[in-house]
């Protein structure tokens, strides 16, 4: 499957580059993410991290899953098994997202499971102006900081906040914490 994800994300950043008429350094400018980090991905010779990926959505004003799904969402019900979706992490990650629904340009959403290993951060970039994110603590404890006023939440706890600033995700206990992630894009 990874081998599969990989020629996904070398595919889906090299025509969301040539949509926009981007260099690599165009996109590395918008990104922040290194002009040699963008090739490598674009050749398919590197797999980036979770936040790589956040920044490249971001720098690219796309929804995050759009690197993860290669299938658009469909317009039917449809039975979603997290144990059946398709896992992003890296070897020895401290952080796991799987894409319960993907980006639905019709709802302007697309919704994570996210699982932090014991000790793990996550700082996110701030998204695009409008971008709402919602957090829902499915077990263990979660912080989440939000331009650098850190929230504790417990299982069964939820917050809703706008994205479009600095945010972090931080697992300060000894088990893993799982959230639901969902991101809601302004339509355009």
């Amino acid at each position: 499957w990874m081998q599969e994800l990989a020629g996904h994300l070398a595919h889906t950043l090299r025509t969301l580059r040539a949509q926009r008429g981007w260099s690599l350094t165009q996109a590395a400018e918008y990104t922040g993410v290194s002009k040699a980090m963008l090739g490598q991905i674009e050749r398919g010779e590197s797999s980036p991290t979770v936040a790589t990926l956040w920044k490249i959505a971001t720098g690219f004003n796309v929804a995050f899953s759009a690197f993860l799904e290669a299938s658009p969402a469909q317009q039917q019900a449809t039975l979603h098994r997290y144990g059946d979706l398709p896992v992003y992490d890296q070897d020895n990650a401290d952080m796991r997202v799987v894409p319960l629904f993907p980006y639905d340009r019709q709802l302007g959403f697309d919704m994570f499971v996210i699982d932090l290993a014991p000790g793990a951060l996550s700082e996110s970039s701030p998204h695009e102006p409008g971008v709402i994110e919602h957090v829902i603590v499915i077990s263990g404890r979660l912080e989440l900081a939000i331009d650098g006023e850190w929230h504790s939440l417990a299982a069964g706890e939820a917050m809703r906040f706008q994205a479009d600033r600095p945010h972090a995700y931080r697992n300060a206990s000894s088990q893993t914490v799982r959230i639901h992630d969902l991101i809601h894009y302004p339509q355009s």
